[in-house]
């Protein structure tokens, strides 16, 4: 069982950054491939970035490679999405999400989730 807490949302105006953490809880942290995801009113949750449990292999969605960075600590069994460049295209209720196995940017396969923290970027 993993417990996900997501951190770091607010306002923030395009072109300026923030960073998003996700704290989880278990000894088994580093077993997990994380992602983040996002979804915004009236669409369906979109998948981001993926890290793999090392930390060694990084993924991103076409629409933010370039401007954002997953990271994660697994002695602190926390992971990081770093977002720069932001734009009002990136609102969004970003979530974390936790799967064992290898990367998939299907939510559905992502079997634990956070409660999710919210992005706002205004023009």
């Amino acid at each position: 069982q993993v417990q996900l807490v997501e951190s770091g949302g607010g306002l923030v105006q395009a072109g300026g950054s923030l960073r998003l953490s996700c704290a989880a809880s278990g000894r088994t942290f580093s077993m997990y491939t994380m992602g983040w995801f996002r979804q915004a009113p009236g669409k369906g949750r979109e998948f981001v970035a993926g890290i793999s449990s090392s930390g060694h292999f990084t993924y991103y969605a076409d629409s933010v490679k370039g401007r954002f960075t997953i990271s994660r600590d697994n002695a602190e069994n926390t992971v990081y999405l770093q977002m720069n460049s932001l734009k009002p295209g990136d609102t969004a209720v970003y979530y974390c999400a936790a799967k064992g196995g290898t990367y998939t940017q299907v939510a559905r396969d992502y079997l634990y989730w956070g409660q999710g923290t919210q992005l706002t970027v205004s023009s």
